[in-house]
This record gives C-alpha cells, sequence and structure tokens, in this order.
C-alpha cells in the first residue's frame, strides 16, 4: 500500500483524490491546501469541465491535514506526493518533494516554460524517488487504444489525424488560469494534453506552424496547429476556451487510416468511439478501464511497488510537451513555422 500526500484541493486536486480511491494499492494519507483545507475534512462545492456530483469527506483523524506542504514532506509515512497546486509553485514544490525523497506525480503542465521544466527533470534525475508528470490522456482508454492501433497498424498507416479539445472559459480559479504570464491560457491548461499525445505517437514533429486568439487570459486561448511528423501524416489539433456558456466541454479525435476511418466524440456517451473499416459495417468500440486519471494514477502506484520507473510517460516528456506548446506560441506570434529543437 502506497501511502499517498495530495498538495493542492481545487478541481484537479478532487479529481485526483476521487481516482486514488478506485486504486486499489493507494492510500490516501495526507491533504494540503494553504487556503481551502477543511477542518471538517468537507471538499464538496468545487467543480470543473468534467461533470461530476460525487462528494468528497474525509475522516481527518485518519487523514492528515497540511497548511504548510514542507510539514507534509517532513512525515516519512508519505512515499507519494501528488502536486495540483497552480503552475507556477509546480517547481518549488516538486523539487523540494523530490529532495525530501519522496515519489512525485505532478499536474500538466510542468511548468511555464522549457527553461523551469529543465530544473524540474534535473532534481528527478539525481532523486531516489520517481517522478512523473500527469499527463492523463495517454492513459485514457479511447486513447490508448489508438495509440495500440497507430502502432499495429491493424488498419494499415495513418494518412490524417485532427484532434480537439474545447470548452467554456474555466469557471473556477480564474484568478490563476486567466493570468496568462502563468497559466499559458488554453494552449498550456487544455492543448497541451492533445500537443503530448501526437509525439506519443508520432514522434517529436519537426516543426509546427499554428493560428491563434487571445480573449480571457492575455495568452492563447484558442488554437489550431498543423504538425509536421516524420511518417508524412497530415496531423492537426485545436484547443479552445472560446466556447460560450451552455457549450460545456468536447474533446474528440478523426483518424484516416489507410483502411478505416476512427472517430471518437465525447458527446455521443456509449457510442463515442466508432470504426469505419474498408468493406465493414460500421462498428462501435467499448474500451474498458475507466478514465484517465484512474490509469495514470494505478500506473505511479504500480511503479513504486515494482520498483521501477514509470514508463508510459516521463519527466522528459513533460518538458517536451512544453516545448512543443512554445513553438505554438511563438508561430501564432510571429506567423511562422516553427522548427522544433532536437
Amino acid at each position: 500500500m502506497t501511502n499517498v500526500g495530495v498538495i493542492g484541493l481545487g478541481f484537479m486536486g478532487l479529481t485526483h483524490l476521487k481516482a486514488y480511491r478506485k486504486v486499489l494499492n493507494a492510500r490516501i494519507a495526507a491533504i494540503c491546501d494553504a487556503v481551502r483545507l477543511p477542518e471538517d475534512g468537507n471538499l464538496s462545492g468545487i467543480a470543473g469541465n468534467i461533470a461530476d456530483t460525487d462528494a468528497l469527506h474525509f475522516d481527518m483523524s485518519e487523514v492528515k491535514g497540511y497548511r504548510d506542504y514542507r510539514e507534509m514532506l517532513a512525515n516519512p509515512d508519505i512515499q507519494l506526493v501528488d502536486i495540483c497546486v497552480p503552475t507556477p509553485l509546480h517547481a518549488a514544490m516538486a523539487i523540494d518533494a523530490l529532495e525530501a525523497g519522496k515519489h512525485v506525480l505532478c499536474e500538466k503542465p510542468l511548468a511555464r516554460d522549457t527553461a523551469t521544466c529543465r530544473r524540474i527533470v534535473e532534481a528527478a534525475t539525481k532523486a531516489k524517488g520517481f517522478f512523473m508528470p500527469a499527463m492523463c490522456l495517454r492513459f485514457w482508454p479511447e486513447w490508448a487504444w489508438l495509440k495500440q492501433a497507430i502502432d499495429d497498424r491493424r488498419f494499415g498507416k495513418v494518412l490524417s489525424a485532427a484532434f480537439e479539445r474545447l470548452s467554456e472559459p474555466p469557471a473556477w480559479s480564474q484568478g490563476s488560469y486567466f493570468k496568462g504570464s502563468d497559466s499559458g491560457g488554453a494552449l498550456l491548461d487544455l492543448h497541451i494534453h492533445d500537443t503530448d499525445f501526437i509525439q506519443f505517437c508520432f514522434g517529436r514533429p519537426k516543426s509546427v506552424f499554428a493560428t491563434g486568439q487571445t480573449r480571457f487570459s492575455g495568452a492563447i486561448d484558442h488554437v489550431t496547429t498543423i504538425y509536421h511528423v516524420e511518417c508524412g501524416a497530415s496531423v492537426t489539433a485545436e484547443g479552445s476556451w472560446l466556447m460560450h456558456k451552455g457549450f460545456g466541454f468536447k474533446m474528440g479525435y478523426r483518424v484516416n487510416f489507410e483502411n478505416a476511418t476512427v472517430d471518437y466524440d465525447s458527446r455521443r456517451g456509449p457510442e463515442a468511439l466508432k470504426v469505419y473499416a474498408k468493406d465493414q459495417d460500421p462498428e462501435v468500440i467499448t474500451c474498458d478501464g475507466g478514465d484517465g486519471y484512474i490509469g495514470e494514477l494505478t500506473h505511479m502506484v504500480d511503479s513504486i511497488e515494482k520498483g521501477t520507473p514509470p514508463s508510459v510517460v516521463t519527466g522528459l516528456d513533460g518538458m517536451t510537451a512544453v516545448t512543443l506548446c512554445e513553438a505554438e506560441e511563438k508561430s501564432v506570434e510571429t506567423g511562422q513555422v516553427v522548427s522544433i529543437p532536437c
């Protein structure tokens, strides 16, 4: 059993706490928040862009509460520290936790820029604990299925792939999200999921060309990007906070293989993933395994218990995802194709 301490009790912190309850070999041992820590353990009323009515209430005689994360790091019983605070706080907390000998899971983006990401990655290479960025899309069952389909070429090679992640602007923690110099806007908060998944499937792109808009944060709140990938497929992704009230949240992809079109639309419910294969009737694909949050946390905890570093996503992956987003940001600003450094 791995004892977990979660820092940050906003929407993402609560999302992780709920997911840990479904990870059999994880135990929530501590929670930490300088502002939101409840004396009675009641963590209801916090919402985000994924609907959930499951309220949390902890017995604070069993779960330790902290307002200062350094005090939590001093607790020898905590093995895994899960960081769910605003982006500008990631580096200091992650490095402190690694230097305290803890295993560390850190929410995305790893940092606002590559240079800060590199500090975290360098600290992780020297630490005895494992480090993993929380890039949950790699673990989302329908995206993991797509990755396998690309790798095993069951439908032939990929000709084109289009990804989308569209949302109303965040209605929570706007003081953090709408300060684009810290959050990176929708580009780094939302769109980075698809940017990372593209590098996961196709390798690091050679270059990007992006167009975008700024509306809420002072950073890029809507982006559409073309990725130049090694295999020659036409690959694009769109990410946005520009959707108006009532639109909600939507994520999806459309991938054209030589012998099939694969289409995922989160709004289709149980028929979200469909395959239109050559000379066959359309097929609905059902993927087991819960959601990507459960998947990523399970992978991290299993890695700790096996004594082997996480392999599905690494600190370096978290850094290069930010590097790609920085290139997209530069492309939006200059109107030019931007090459990706090796």
